[in-house]
């Protein structure tokens, strides 16, 4: 049973390139963008962060090498994830949100029908943004429920074009750095062509829809508008507005995954955040080191008048020891999650239900880990000139977004668990 945790030549080399990048370009960026007042000046502000990041190979090591890209396995990016995290998530998720725009792309797999909407993410050069285009104002965790009215954005088939109509929310990068719209949309949306059955499954009206910025331009003026920028209390500098889509035509070329039996669309947008599941726990890893590493030194350089420092009282290293326990539980969850959705054991369902399980306890964890971290600083952690505001204020949104737990994640672990053929005692050993 081969486990080993050490690091090969190749993760070390991503480890440390990724922490040098992350002090290099994103903590600068991060200074940069603060300067700004309004969240959607922030995110501006990061496009030079972003083109180093483009220059330097990230977003070309988000693209499957069979597409052409540089792209490695799951572990390894779960290290740069929690690397870049650990120092500056905002500007980090700008990059990362960009991968999994293009993951449905690399899920499907196909060369040839995908060979020209990559080329820009492939050239290392410029910014060019991608975005899964799928959150709705009004939800979609039920978008699949039978009798229920599904998604709000529609595809309509007129001859040899689709025409997209609809709203859209919390889909970062979707408007691109002039909110005129991002290089490239993966649009998740419902057929209407025609009037489905009651009884009809509603996967097999879901489509993908590739959407470029060229395809917008294409458009009537006003086809894509931004309604508002959504302004968040962390991740201050990313960029997730409501936009809608007012008869958008596209080429009958640009449906990535069209209106199928069984629901093709379905399994690569959930293939999507699967793989994504196991990056939120990366992410909280990240956080959850910062926070340790703050409180560690304030606990080690700082006695609140006593004549020694505050390590030596018990209650603050027992929160300290709880924080480094839960890190390092953390982390390695999500390494074996990360490595199980890529090599096994187990049948799909066994392997995913370990990147549930990642985003679920990593995501909740984190935010536990920097209240604790909170807890022993004491007063002085509400001073904004701490790092602990920040961190808290980011770590809130692990839980309730990629996914909500509650409305998401756990109901997903919940249809596993349903299921006749689930076996709780070989699920994860095997």
């Amino acid at each position: 049973m081969p486990v080993d945790f050490h690091l090969g030549p190749t993760e070390a080399g991503i480890r440390a390139a990724a922490a040098g990048f992350a002090q290099s370009v994103l903590k600068p960026a991060r200074a940069i963008y603060l300067a700004k007042s309004e969240q959607h000046e922030r995110f501006q502000a990061t496009q030079p962060a972003y083109a180093a990041a483009v220059a330097g190979g990230l977003i070309k090591g988000q693209i499957s090498s069979s597409l052409g890209g540089a792209g490695g396995s799951l572990i390894e990016a779960a290290i740069l994830v929690e690397e870049c995290y650990a120092v500056e998530p905002s500007a980090a998720l700008t990059v990362f949100s960009t991968g999994l725009g293009l993951t449905p792309l690399n899920l499907l797999g196909d060369l040839e029908k995908t060979r020209q909407f990559l080329k820009p993410f492939l050239s290392g050069d410029g910014t060019p943004l991608a975005s899964l285009v799928f959150s709705e104002p009004g939800g979609v965790a039920n978008f699949l429920e039978k009798g229920a009215e599904g998604l709000n954005t529609t595809a309509r088939r007129d001859g040899d074009e689709w025409m997209i109509n609809g709203e859209k929310l919390w889909a970062t990068n979707c408007a691109g750095w002039d909110f005129n719209g991002a290089d490239l949309a993966c649009v998740v949306c419902r057929d209407v062509t025609t009037t489905p059955s009651p009884n009809v499954d509603p996967r097999d009206s879901i489509m993908i829809v590739l959407v470029t910025r060229a395809d917008l331009d294409r458009n009537d003026e006003g086809a894509f508008r931004v309604l508002r920028h959504v302004s968040t209390i962390g991740h201050t500098s990313a960029s997730g507005p409501h936009v809608r889509y007012t008869n958008v035509r596209v080429p009958t070329a640009n449906v990535l995954c069209g209106p199928t039996l069984g629901g093709k669309a379905v399994d690569i947008l959930f293939g999507c955040f699967d793989r994504t599941a196991t990056l939120v726990g990366a992410m909280s890893v990240g956080l959850m080191r910062a926070a340790f590493e703050a409180a560690l030194l304030f606990a080690k350089t700082d006695n609140r008048g006593s004549n020694v420092p505050l390590l030596e009282r018990q209650a603050v290293a027992d929160l300290l020891s709880g924080i480094k326990m839960q890190t390092e539980a953390c982390r390695a969850l999500t390494w074996k999650a990360a490595d199980a959705m890529e090599n096994g054991p187990g049948d799909y369902n066994a392997r995913r239900e370990l990147a549930l399980a990642a985003k679920v306890y990593c995501s909740e964890a984190a935010v536990k880990a920097v209240t604790d971290a909170i807890n022993v600083v004491g007063i002085t952690a509400y001073d904004t000139d701490q790092p602990f505001a920040e961190l808290l204020n980011t770590a809130i949104a692990l839980p309730i977004f990629d996914g909500g737990n509650v409305g998401v994640r756990r109901r997903h672990m919940q249809q596993l668990m349903l299921s006749p053929t689930y076996d709780p005692a070989n699920r994860f050993m095997k």
